[in-house]
């Protein structure tokens, strides 16, 4: 049975218009600076968490003291 000509015109239309918004999403998601700007706020979502920043308060005070000991051998 033969497709009308007008109703495969809409339907490409509507598969066109999808497809718009699709990428239009995808762009939004991709966007370099969003990316940057979502892991920093992760990363500062983890170092306000108090078992994370003193544990890093903990490991640059090893370091800071093996860093002196070698310094002054």
């Amino acid at each position: 049975m033969a497709r009308d000509p007008d109703e495969i015109q809409r339907e490409i239309e509507k598969a066109r218009e999808a497809l718009a918004v699709t990428l239009d999403e995808l762009e939004t998601k991709a966007n370099p600076t969003r990316v940057i700007e979502s892991g920093k706020a992760g990363v500062r979502e983890k170092l306000e968490d108090p078992r994370v920043r003193y544990a890093l308060i903990g490991v640059g005070a090893v370091v800071t003291v093996a860093l002196v000991r070698k310094l002054f051998r």
